[in-house]
């Protein structure tokens, strides 16, 4: 059981406080903060803290110990891989429009970029591994996203509230047949429109928004989005092709799961992310990066509904699981007053984050405990050897463990 070093990483639409503030730094920070990352990812791994206070890489001691860091079963399961990344994810701004690979279409898209001589870190390629990245996110403030796409009739119902004529057609399409292939009809027709219809159809549809909100409509939020995303990115077809998502707030402690091809997009807030450690990532608007419609087109799950929300499954007094059916990680909250404990099951290797108050975790080896205080902003490796964990609260606290899913 050791202290983590982690990366922080700088994105535009990152906050210059939340992460700040979590790590105890000084707030505002001099730029935005957008990811905390915990785990082995290449991209940038944390840094195991040793009893000297020397510092070295997850990935290393992964690769030197892979059975005895990961126990047989993961090791073999996932190739010695960590099979997850554990973040702290900060949204100031919205994030692109995005879907993610299944690992069949990943390892077929990866392997076609390789076979075209793409650079792994090529600012065109969609592909930077051969893997799935399922992803679930939980709230830690009001935490808001575009997730899945809206039941067609009641996307019917938005279009037809907004008084804008040029969009009559196109709204039309989807009443015509009000099913995935009409979504799929719409949305490619959206997202495809050449910049001269855009320019037309856009303003008309903003506007037609604004009096929405003016009026108190019915879809006051989407409408408050789509304006919101239309200021941040003009004349981006990703904000008609917003207007076709659920819009979801998730209250603290709340999560959703994002499977393969669910197209989605973070809008504002702190959470906590956990996802398979993976970087691949398809984006069709609201971004300046990398944009490749058909090859997301590939990928999307054209399903609708709204999106489950999970609040954990409590498992033991203090203790809630966050179900998914991704084998590649499982997150669980505990919450605990100041004096209350829990014993914490350990089947595997597992990253406990502190996000709020104090706690002692303790593990005990025969006649021998080894005992370490986690403050918030901070956190621990467990590899799999370690026994059974005992988390007590030293003062209120939450924290969120991370470990390989139930196989």
């Amino acid at each position: 059981m050791e202290l983590l070093h982690n990366a922080v990483r700088a994105y535009a639409w990152g906050s210059r406080t939340a992460i700040a503030e979590m790590l105890g730094r000084e707030v505002p920070a001099p730029h935005p903060e957008a990811e905390l990352w915990m785990g082995a990812h290449p991209g940038d791994p944390s840094r195991v803290i040793g009893p000297d206070g020397t510092r070295r890489s997850l990935l290393d001691l992964l690769a030197e110990d892979p059975r005895g860091q990961l126990g047989d079963g993961c090791a073999e399961r996932f190739g010695g891989r960590l099979p997850f990344l554990l973040k702290v994810l900060a949204a100031e701004e919205p994030l692109s429009l995005q879907a993610h690979p299944s690992a069949e279409q990943a390892a077929f898209g990866f392997a076609a970029e390789d076979a075209a001589g793409l650079a792994v870190d090529s600012p065109i390629r969609n592909y930077k591994d051969p893997s799935a990245k399922p992803e679930l996110i939980c709230a830690l403030t009001e935490f808001h996203a575009l997730a899945g796409f809206r039941a067609p009739d009641r996307t019917v119902a938005l279009l037809r509230s907004l008084d804008a004529p040029d969009l009559a057609p196109y709204t039309e399409l989807l009443a015509a047949q009000p099913d995935g292939s009409g979504l799929r009809a719409l949305f490619t027709t959206l997202i495809t429109l050449p910049q001269n219809s855009l320019d037309g159809l856009l303003p008309q549809v903003l506007d037609a928004c604004v009096a929405h909100v003016k009026d108190r409509g019915e879809f006051d939020a989407e409408c408050r989005t789509a304006l919101e995303l239309g200021e941040a990115y003009p004349g981006d077809a990703g904000v008609l092709a917003a207007l076709l998502l659920n819009r979801i707030v998730l209250s603290p402690g709340e999560a959703i799961y994002l499977p393969a091809g669910n197209l989605h997009a973070y809008l504002h807030g702190t959470g906590v992310e956990i996802l398979a450690n993976s970087d691949n990532v398809l984006r069709c608007g609201l971004t300046p990066k990398h944009v490749d419609v058909p090859e997301l087109m590939r990928v999307l799950d054209f399903s609708s509904g709204d999106m489950p929300v999970q609040r954990g499954e409590p498992t033991r007094p203090g203790l809630w699981v966050y179900r998914t059916p991704c084998p590649e990680f499982e997150l669980s909250r505990i919450e605990l007053a100041a004096g209350e404990s829990v014993e914490v099951d350990h089947g595997g290797p597992q990253i406990l984050l502190c996000a709020r108050g104090s706690a002692t975790l303790s593990v005990h080896r025969g006649g021998h405990a080894d005992v370490l205080e986690l403050r918030r902003g901070q956190s621990v490796w467990l590899p799999a050897a370690d026994p059974a964990l005992r988390v007590e609260a030293t003062e209120d606290a939450q924290l969120f463990r991370a470990t390989p899913g139930v196989p």
